[in-house]
Formats: C-alpha cells, structure tokens, sequence
C-alpha cells in the first residue's frame, strides 16, 4: 500500500511538472487515454465486455474516473498536492458515512469536513478555484465509488477498468484540442516518456498493486490502510514539487487521516484512482 500510494502521487507530480506544456485537462485526458491503451493490451478484454449493460456499466464508470481525474489535475494545478488529495477524501468518506448510517461514520464525515473547512480556510483566499476543483474530484469521487461496487460485483474488474477507461478516453477525446494547442515542448520524447510515467505510476501500477492488498488484507482493514494515501501525497509533493504544506495544512490533512481511521470498521470506499 505504501509502494502504491507513492507511485500514485510520484506520478501525479509528473503530470504537474507537465503542465508547462499541457494544460492541466490535457494531462489528465493524457493519463486516461494511454492508462487504456496499456490496459487494454495487457487485459485484451473478451468480446462481452464490449456489449450490453457490462460495456454501459463500464463506460459510465469510466466517464466519472475521468471527470474526476479532470478535476482533480485542474485543482493540484492551484493547489500543493497534499492539499488537493486531502480535501477530495471527502468523497469516499461521505459515502462511507452515509452507508454506515453509524455513529463511527458520522465521526468520520466531521472529522473529514473538519480538515477539508481547515484547509479550505487557508487556501480560499489565494486559490478558491482550487478548492473548487478538489471538492468536484471529491463529488466524482464519491461517484466512482458506488459505480465501482456494482462493477466489481460482476467480476473481471481489470476488463471493466481496460473497457471503461476506453469509453471515457473517447467521450473526452474534445480535451485532445487542449493538448494540442500546449505550447510546443522543447524535447518530445521527454515529454512522451513523462506521459508513459504519468500513465503506469497514476493508474496501472497502483490499481494493480491495490488489487493485491485486497486479496491480503481484505476489505476489513483496506480503508485503514487509505489513511496512507495523504501522507505518500505531501511527501511526493515535498520531494517532487517542492511544496511545503502549511502548519494549518498539516493539521487539516492530519484530521482526513484520523477520519479515515475511524471509518476503518465501517463500509469501504472502493480501490482509490486518483
């Protein structure tokens, strides 16, 4: 999970240092884009998976990882990475808590809300748009979720995923015009490998590896091990970027994690994406 979390945010940091050529919704059209071409080669999904209510299934679920992924690039675009991540947990905890219908949930969702109003706090009055864009990647979040349960209950999650990705590659392929109008980079292929590392360490390599956490540890303690997720993505913003969070920062980001914590008992959020 550690190994996961850091290759998700390595990779983010390398679609951040992108974004002096790419505008932020290109980068994150890029990462759908190859992320489905890498999986569709690897997976090569059956014929079945192409038709009906599986492709339908797939393709909305698609569709949402890619809006969230969209929001979630245009905010750490205006927002130290630590930060953007933080306040997008609000999603998954959200729906934990409500499907809980527990005290420990409801716990959970303030102490989650507490953090994200900490954060926002410090962050509103430079970069609200930020904010903005972190709780829609919180909301499509939320969102990919519930559409990642009823995915995951039919099976074969890696085809759904490889089809899924495929479909919302081509629903977004408009954000195409965006990548091409970039200013012109001055090496292409350092830019194309930096879009393959994008693509592998954000999407195919930490989906895979949390695949095998599940098989481990099992749903039970999966959403614990969430709680490492903030922390891999301040230290690779740290170490990658250069942003250094604030004290009010750090406390906001430390409340998601103990909200993550307690949510620990109650229903799972689905494998994260971001």
């Amino acid at each position: 999970m550690v190994l996961s979390g850091t290759s998700m945010y390595v990779g983010a940091s390398f679609g951040v240092l992108l974004f002096d050529t790419i505008a932020p919704a290109g980068v994150a059209w890029l990462r759908v884009a190859v992320s489905a071409l890498i999986l569709v080669a690897l997976v090569r999904p059956g014929r079945s998976a192409w038709t009906g209510r599986p492709m339908l299934l797939a393709g909305g679920f698609g569709v949402v990882t890619a809006l969230m992924n969209i929001s979630f690039y245009e905010s750490v675009a205006r927002l130290p990475l630590g930060t953007a991540v933080a306040i997008e947990f609000l999603g998954p905890i959200a729906v934990v808590a409500y499907e809980s219908r527990s005290v420990r949930g409801v716990a959970s969702l303030l102490a989650a809300g507490a953090g994200v109003a900490l954060i926002a706090d410090v962050q509103w009055a430079a970069e609200p748009l930020g904010v903005v864009f972190a709780l829609l990647a919180a909301a499509f979040w939320a969102g990919y979720v519930l559409l990642g349960k009823t995915v995951a209950a039919r099976g074969d999650s890696l085809s759904s995923l490889a089809v899924g990705w495929t479909i919302a590659a081509v629903v977004t392929s408009p954000l195409l015009v965006v990548v091409l109008q970039g200013r012109p980079p001055e090496s292409v292929s350092r830019v194309a490998l930096m879009v393959l590392a994008l693509a592998v360490l954000s999407s195919v390599l930490p989906y895979l590896l949390d695949q095998l956490v599940l098989r481990m540890v099992g749903r039970a303690r999966f959403a614990l091990l969430l709680a490492l997720l903030p922390v891999a993505a301040v230290f690779a913003g740290l170490v990658m970027l250069q942003q250094v969070p604030s004290g009010a920062e750090l406390c906001g980001i430390a409340l998601v994690i103990v909200a993550l914590v307690i949510s620990d008992h109650a229903r799972e959020p689905a494998v994260p994406a971001t």
